[in-house]
């Protein structure tokens, strides 16, 4: 794999993105006792522990302090969007019970517009227990709601299928709301509870089309945005749905043979604006969905800044793009101010798109100073981005964790960590 260069004025400089192809997950794991996973969240969001690295040190605090760490005026990027109640049990002639995990719409529909598709929707779904579905059509009934699935089409391990429903006016949306479960993560080891149905929600959560929630953001409460807006911190709201690939380990020896699921983000014209008069202020993510969002927006202008006619419908962002178009050098400037064009040249208020952006070790940031994070899985794609982010200080900060009795994934404490910036 190719380590890209900058060259100023005949001089060579050094590296500034290494693909990150050759990387072994192997590299990127520690230990995880199952007692140091956080099966429920704390009874207050904000008293969650809050680690926060800076300049190679460590301060440990909690959520509720938060404005106490970030300069006044940082421009403060959060995901919102919500986790739908996306698995549907039903049961055959027998009595043998099959799942329908609803991850997200075929390719080419929008995730908002499938959610609001009335009577019928297609949608891209796991099964368990296939084996077991021998009928034509499987039927389930919840309260007012009847509920028809049909298999349409194989694709690996996804199915797409198709859903009609009574009565035909509810939204899809509705629908799951009135049949479906929420989907905890399955490392909870634990069947979804009534307090999941508000606490696996951030209080910001707005757009539904998630299928897992951006953790990160679960520790936000009123106190703390009242604490950023004494700050003249605001949050700005980006949607990025999480969908099948946070579901998906990597197996692979090497990155190179690992494949991202490509996931929805729906961003509005006046975030890219921020970004572009945020230039001299700290830009802080509200999880890895908004860091790959933000990210992705970089090298998504990079692209319609090469190819301004590209089509809203064949803008997307690929794996391994970034890593590709890195050479050609485009400020952070340019690329946000061609994205804003593009959109003004096809007047659309939004961006709506696909990224399946992988951000590892190698990487070299463009618009993020800060993330604001859960801790993560051992060997997965999310402790790459840490790495990226700080560098091996990754290791650093999971030992102090792990040494002083912080609690791990989902419901469990978080972390500020500013960027390296050597």
């Amino acid at each position: 794999m190719p380590t890209f260069f900058i060259v100023s004025r005949g001089v060579l400089l050094l590296p500034i993105m290494k693909h990150p192809g050759t990387i072994s997950i192997t590299d990127y794991s520690y230990e995880l006792p199952t007692d140091r996973i956080a099966k429920y969240p704390l009874e207050e969001r904000d008293a969650s522990k809050l680690l926060v690295y800076k300049d190679g040190q460590l301060i440990e605090d909690q959520y509720k302090a938060l404005h106490q760490f970030l300069p006044e005026r940082s421009l403060l990027i959060v995901n919102n969007t919500k986790v739908v109640q996306a698995r549907l049990w039903f049961q055959n002639q027998n009595g043998g019970k099959i799942e329908l995990f609803c991850l997200e719409p075929p390719e080419g529909v929008e995730v908002a517009s499938g959610m609001a598709s009335a009577g019928a929707v297609e949608w891209m779904c796991m099964v368990g227990g296939l084996s077991k579905w021998k009928e034509e059509e499987l039927q389930l009934r919840v309260g007012a709601y009847i509920l028809r699935a049909r298999l349409k089409e194989r694709k690996n391990d996804i199915f797409l299928v198709r859903f009609e429903w009574e009565p035909v006016s509810s939204s899809f949306a509705e629908l799951l709301d009135g049949v479906g479960v929420l989907p905890i993560p399955p490392y909870l080891k634990r069947g979804t509870e009534s307090i999941d149905l508000e606490r696996y929600q951030t209080i910001f959560a707005v757009e539904k089309g998630s299928v897992a929630a951006p953790t990160a953001g679960l520790h936000f409460t009123d106190r703390v945005f009242e604490q950023l807006a004494a700050k003249s911190i605001f949050p700005a709201p980006i949607t990025l749905h999480v969908g099948a690939g946070t579901f998906k380990p990597v197996k692979a020896e090497r990155m190179e043979d690992h494949s991202m699921h490509a996931e929805y983000i729906d961003v509005e014209r006046n975030v890219l604006e921020l970004l572009l008069k945020a230039e001299d202020r700290t830009r802080v993510v509200v999880g890895t969905t908004s860091m790959r969002t933000i990210e992705s927006l970089y090298w998504l202008g990079v692209k319609v800044h090469q190819q301004p006619m590209v089509p809203p419908g064949k803008l997307h962002l690929e794996q391994w793009e970034p890593y590709e178009l890195v050479h050609l050098g485009v400020s952070a400037e340019d690329a946000l101010q061609a994205l804003v064009n593009w959109l003004e040249q096809f007047q659309l208020d939004r961006l709506v798109t696909t990224t399946g952006i992988l951000i590892a070790p190698g990487y070299r940031f463009q618009l993020v100073d800060a993330l604001v994070t859960n801790f993560h899985q051992p060997q997965s794609t999310l402790i790459l981005l840490i790495a990226a982010l700080i560098g091996d200080d990754w290791k650093k900060v999971y030992q102090y964790a792990m040494d002083n009795d912080f609690r791990f994934l989902s419901y469990g404490d978080g972390s500020l960590l500013f960027r390296d910036t050597q």
